[in-house]
């Protein structure tokens, strides 16, 4: 595992347009026909880092949570599966069912989606208006494996703030994770 933080893309900035295959139901999926009237996140994960397993059950109650209140989640794998066999599109699935995800789990096997929104970790959010203008990009919470309990508090404080149609505090701070394993 290598500690690697988020890159930050500028707020403000468009969500790149993707289409990928979605592991949990064999279909492809779009961001410009998933995305949400309301506001999208946008999550970068794998099956086999550290900090992804410390944050699963959060992230699914989080989730829950907020697609209530029309908030799309999207997560994308982007893992080299050749030096990361456990990352496969077919365990993605896997996971997804063990874990209970309530959204799509896309697979970027050409990693072209994860270098266009400059993805470096696992997990890293990016949270995206109605337009898809980035409001909020970074981590879940200051929680960490081994230390701490997970509980989305950062991502659950820009979620409420935009909602509620307030700004999105600026003061945002990079994820942190294990490195996306590039080809």
């Amino acid at each position: 595992m290598s500690l690697t933080y988020s890159n930050m893309m500028e707020l403000g900035a468009k969500a790149p347009g993707f289409t990928l295959p979605d592991t949990v139901s064999g279909q492809a999926v779009s961001l410009s026909e998933w995305k949400s009237e309301v506001g999208t996140v946008v999550v970068f994960i794998c099956n086999h880092c550290p900090y992804v397993h410390h944050i699963n059950a959060p992230l699914v109650a989080l989730a829950h949570r907020y697609q209530q209140k029309g908030i799309q989640f999207l997560a994308i794998s982007s893992n080299n599966v050749e030096t990361h066999p456990q990352d496969a599109p077919e365990l993605m699935t896997q996971v997804a069912a063990e874990e209970g995800y309530p959204f799509p789990y896309l697979y970027d096997q050409s990693q072209e989606v994860a270098k266009a929104y400059g993805a470096e970790c696992t997990p890293d959010f990016f949270v995206f208006d109605k337009d898809l203008a980035c409001v909020y990009r970074g981590r879940f919470d200051d929680s960490r494996p081994q230390k701490d309990e997970a509980t989305g508090s950062d991502l659950s404080q820009a979620l409420d703030a935009f909602l509620a149609g307030r700004p999105v505090s600026q003061e945002q701070h990079p994820s942190m994770g294990c490195n996306i394993k590039w080809k």
